[in-house]
């Protein structure tokens, strides 16, 4: 079963690149990648967990590329095929990983690749032109212009494909290949983003944990529940709120199922009976943090007395720093705060506010009907 895990960078380090000098081949004879491949695999097993451990990250491909002297897609084609054999990961924002080796069932949540979307492609190229086995095929080059796909992105599906026995390399250099079987079916694998993927996965946890009306998870539990950004789950969320699976209320209210995942056509919707429309909803709350803003100057504070940093005050409100910051505008314009920059700067009461009214918010109403 396979374990995901969510790498946190900033505690993460980075493998100096002079510990793979000491292979430095000058003159290549042969493909330079499998000879950088099989060497740096050799250096990582016989370091790990001595000057290499799991999940430090690798040298840039960059760097790598300066200190063998190849290009940067040598040493792309060189990390993806050592990624294929579970020495390696890479996670968007972080970089390329030393995986965990003698675990090889934890991993990170990722999107499916185009190289995986190419491989299908290739696939689909060798049963449509009826390949046999021991058949020669086409160069990369050749195949990369009939799928459309780039040539460095076809030549690392095929690799690919040679560590799963389908294809091997041919002995004229490596420009063409060789088909050793078709034991395999033919699959077409659109790419699959993450937040497709959480998505799906959200879908299956709302049927197997909640029901019609319950409130969702906040999004920073669930990002630690699918091992993915906080992004990530917001993203989803708003996927499946097209979807109408789930109803967002501003504010302090949080996200609600609405629709179950497995279910279609129009479902009650009570729940979403008790609040006002997404417009009516925004403004009360907006005002309302306003106001809270105001009442908060006028018990603790004190004319040209600095407030809070926007995210104390968010994290004393319990909201979004965006409100605050909204709130703090506003009132700025009505004239009782004013900021200022610099070291000693922030936000300072201009002018005291007036005792706030409850009034204000008498308009606000609850149906009766679906009070519990």
């Amino acid at each position: 079963m396979k374990n995901f895990i969510q790498p946190d960078k900033a505690k993460l380090k980075t493998v100096p690149v002079s510990e793979f000098a000491d292979f430095i081949k000058n003159d290549y004879q042969g493909a330079k990648t499998e000879y950088l491949a099989e060497n740096i695999e050799k250096k990582i097993r016989d370091s790990y967990d001595k000057t290499i451990f799991k999940n430090n990250i690798m040298p840039s491909k960059h760097l790598m590329a300066d200190l063998f002297d190849v290009s940067i897609g040598t040493m792309q084609n060189v990390y993806r095929i050592l990624e294929d054999k579970g020495i390696l990961y890479s996670k968007q924002g972080i970089g390329t990983l030393i995986a965990d080796i003698d675990n090889p069932n934890i991993m990170i949540r990722k999107s499916s690749s185009k190289r995986d979307y190419t491989i299908n492609l290739i696939k689909e190229f060798i049963l449509k032109n009826k390949f046999e086995p021991q058949s020669i095929l086409p160069s990369s080059r050749t195949i990369a212009k009939y799928i459309n796909i780039p040539v460095n992105t076809t030549r690392s599906a095929m690799e690919y494909l040679t560590i799963e026995g389908i294809l091997k390399k041919s002995d004229d250099k490596g420009k063409s290949w060789i088909l050793l079987n078709t034991d395999f079916k033919e699959e077409y694998k659109k790419n699959t983003s993450l937040v497709n993927m959480i998505s799906n996965d959200l879908k299956k946890y709302i049927k197997e944990n909640l029901k019609i009306g319950d409130k969702m998870p906040t999004h920073s539990v669930l990002s630690k529940e699918f091992k993915v950004s906080i992004r990530t789950i917001h993203n989803s969320f708003e996927m499946l709120i097209k979807e109408g699976i789930l109803l967002s209320k501003r504010g302090r209210y949080g996200t609600f199922v609405l629709k179950m995942p497995d279910k279609t056509g129009l479902q009650p919707q009570i729940e979403s009976a008790i609040f006002a429309k997404s417009q009516i909803t925004a403004k009360y709350h907006y005002e309302r943090i306003k106001d809270m803003i105001k009442q908060i100057i006028i018990e603790k504070y004190s004319l040209h007395s600095k407030l809070p940093s926007i995210l104390d005050m968010a994290n004393l409100l319990d909201v979004s720093p965006n409100t605050i910051r909204k709130a703090y505008f506003t009132l700025s314009q009505e004239g009782y705060l004013t900021f200022e920059r610099g070291r000693y700067g922030g936000t300072f009461v201009k002018e005291m506010p007036k005792q706030i009214s409850d009034s204000a918010f008498e308009w606000v109403s609850i149906s009766s009907n679906y009070v519990l």
